[in-house]
Formats: C-alpha cells, sequence, structure tokens
C-alpha cells in the first residue's frame, strides 16, 4: 500500500514547530517527570488551533468527553504540555474518532475508547513512565494498522515524524509528516485514497458496530496473498491481539528475512 501523503504547503499554523521541539525534548532522553501544573498552558492553549482545525474538517470527527482526572494522569503521564496539539488532544478529549471509528486518535480514555495514549504505550515503546521512548503509538485503525511517533526509533534522521505500521506489507512506512499534520489530514485529507484497496463494501456498518478498542482480522491475512478483500473472512478481535500478532509476524518475517543474507 502505498502511504505518501500530500502536505499541505502553507500549512498556516506555527505551533507545528513548537511541537515538534517538545516531542524532541520528551522522547529523545529520559524525563524529569514535571508536575501537572507545569504542563497545563492557559495563556497560548493548542486546544484553540485543534478547534479551528475541527471547523476546516472535511472528514466525519467524534470528539470522546473526557474524564477529568484521568486526563490530569494521562498528560502527567506523557509529559507534553498543552500548548502543543498532542497535550491538547490528550488534556481535552478522551479522544478522537475518525471516519465512522475507521482512525483512533488516542487521548486521555473514555467510556467509548477505553484506551489512553500513555497506558498503551506502557510495555509496548517503554516500561516504566519517564523512560526515554523511541516510539509513541499516537493512533490506530479499524484494520489493525498503527501509527507511532519516531522517538529515534526509527532512525534520527526523521525525528518526530509519522510512521504507518501497516498490517498488508508489515513495514513501518514513513509518513514524511510530525503529529500536527497527522492531525490536520486526519480531519482534512483523503482517507479513502490512503486505504485505497483495503475498504470492504460494508465496512461503515461493521466498523461503526465494532468496538474502538478492537480491529477486524482477515483470513487470509492482509500480508498473504489474495485476490479479493470480499471474499476474505473477517471478525472483530482486541486491537491488543492486532498489536501483538502483527509484532510477532513481523519479528518472524524480519529474522527469516535476515537469515537469508
Amino acid at each position: 500500500m502505498k502511504v505518501q501523503l500530500v502536505k499541505r504547503k502553507n500549512m498556516k499554523y506555527c505551533l507545528l514547530i513548537i511541537c515538534l521541539i517538545q516531542i524532541q525534548i520528551g522522547f529523545g532522553q529520559e524525563m524529569k517527570m514535571r508536575p501537572i501544573e507545569e504542563l497545563i498552558n492557559k495563556e497560548n492553549p493548542g486546544w484553540e488551533v485543534v478547534k479551528k482545525w475541527i471547523q476546516e474538517a472535511e472528514n466525519e470527527i467524534e470528539i470522546l468527553e473526557k474524564d477529568s482526572k484521568q486526563a490530569d494522569l494521562a498528560l502527567y503521564r506523557t509529559q507534553v504540555t498543552t500548548r502543543s496539539p498532542m497535550g491538547a488532544i490528550i488534556y481535552e478529549t478522551g479522544g478522537i474518532l475518525i471516519d465512522h471509528g475507521w482512525i483512533r486518535i488516542l487521548g486521555s480514555g473514555s467510556d467509548k475508547l477505553k484506551r489512553n495514549l500513555p497506558e498503551w504505550n506502557k510495555g509496548k515503546s517503554f516500561e516504566t513512565y519517564g523512560q526515554a521512548m523511541p516510539f509513541l503509538l499516537i493512533a490506530d485503525d479499524a484494520i489493525g494498522g498503527f501509527f507511532a511517533l519516531n522517538g529515534g526509533g526509527f532512525g534520527d534522521q526523521d525525528f518526530g515524524k509519522i510512521y504507518y505500521l501497516s498490517p498488508e506489507s508489515l513495514e513501518w512506512e514513513p509518513l514524511d509528516i510530525g503529529y500536527s499534520e497527522f492531525i490536520y489530514w486526519t480531519f482534512t485529507g483523503d482517507i479513502d485514497d490512503f486505504y485505497k484497496g483495503l475498504r470492504w463494501k460494508k465496512w461503515k456498518k461493521e466498523v461503526e458496530q465494532m468496538g474502538v478498542d478492537q480491529a477486524m482480522n482477515f483470513y487470509p491475512f492482509l500480508w498473504s496473498k489474495y485476490e479479493d478483500l470480499e471474499k476474505l473472512s473477517r471478525k472483530p478481535v482486541p486491537i491488543e491481539e492486532s498489536w501483538t500478532m502483527l509484532m510477532s509476524v513481523r519479528n518472524q518475517f524480519m529474522s527469516g528475512k535476515e537469515s537469508k543474507e
């Protein structure tokens, strides 16, 4: 699957640079855990920028209600200020669902999307809060694909950029955009084109009925050879199961590839 996103050349929000700097400081080294009071920015809240993006949205968006105590804890554990779009989304939302729940942007968790960003990453990209994070899982999709922010684990040349772990290719594929651009793309971009060939006829109904802490599992698998997506059997499984299986198969594939070389 081709996963190159077309960037909007005249991106008018200067917070992109601020967010990237904060991400580099926060995820590239051991973090000194700052108190929640230092992370909440009341003078230049990033949520105001996100709200402008929401107004420009061309895709269907659902903002999930936050739980204040959960939001405080999630923000503290992530250690990103609310001046950045990431911090704002964690602090102001329980998560954001895009295009009938096809894409799930992680926030501080809610009744509908029970996962929050730091807890979801614990045990995957780090073991203890405050540790350096080689990557940070920031969103996933209905077919078990995962979006991650590069904290150095994918190389230093594009630190702070988004990668996509495709269930079709088993590769972490660079998207050449940062977190803010990714969020703006989910609101306004051509999602159909990004997932071309991976959406079946009844996907909207099935995805809406499926929990957003689940993903659709196909058999034969999407990384195998098949002729018609419609003819594959499919059923929802926990998103944790999708992650574990994808990483296991990917590791086996990479090990086999290295042994041949």
